[in-house]
């Protein structure tokens, strides 16, 4: 599996390319800023662009989702609880001072829904609490967990529709059970090992 992070925009976000190395056909997910950076990256690995997978709505998650969708043409995933921070992303930003328009989901994610790229299949992982749409994508032993869990702290939840017990309670019940060497790929920060969180973070 192509696997690699990316470290965009003002606020540090990690931005991860998938890519499937037997058909050539990858994603992008989250966005966040520096597009140029992005379609670069998708180019030196010559992987054609299927899908932009956003974890959640937030403006330093999306901010290239414009120019990545109009340089690949890619299909636009996100859960549908946070679809409509696509409609109104300056209503759901306190960063924004002018206005912002961006391509609208083509599909609408559910728990549970399957992402096929290439011959790799990611698990949607619904983790309600950073935002009411928030996602988890995992495939083997990768997990990518938008600003849900971070290494040794967890997401904020004080921006609109945050929810800081329900954020906790979607980390034990839904990440937690994970095995211990699972590797999780964090919005922001480090990444880390379901085992760590579990013995070190001092939020769980």
């Amino acid at each position: 599996m192509i696997f690699e992070r990316l470290v965009v925009g003002s606020l540090a976000t990690n931005c991860y390319i998938i890519g499937c190395p037997d058909t050539m056909i990858g994603a992008v997910v989250d966005p966040g800023e520096d597009g140029h950076v992005i379609l670069n990256k998708l180019n030196s690995h010559k992987l054609k662009c299927k899908y932009i997978i956003l974890t959640h709505g937030h403006i330093d998650h999306i901010g290239a989702l414009d120019q990545v969708h109009a340089a690949t043409g890619a299909e636009v995933l996100i859960h549908s609880a946070d679809a409509p921070r696509l409609l109104n992303p300056n209503r759901y930003s306190y960063f924004l001072t002018v206005n912002f328009k961006l391509p609208q989901a083509d599909r609408l994610l559910e728990d549970g829904d399957k992402i096929q790229i290439g011959k790799l299949t990611w698990e949607v992982i619904h983790t309600p609490g950073h935002s009411p749409g928030g996602i988890c994508l995992k495939h083997g032993n990768f997990l990518i967990t938008g600003d849900t869990l971070f290494a040794y702290s967890v997401g904020r939840s004080d921006l609109p529709g945050g929810n800081h017990q329900v954020m906790i309670n979607s980390i034990k019940t839904r990440l937690l059970g994970f095995h211990d060497e699972t590797r999780i790929f964090p919005g922001h920060g480090p990444i880390s090992t379901i085992g760590a969180e579990k013995r070190f973070n001092p939020f769980l």
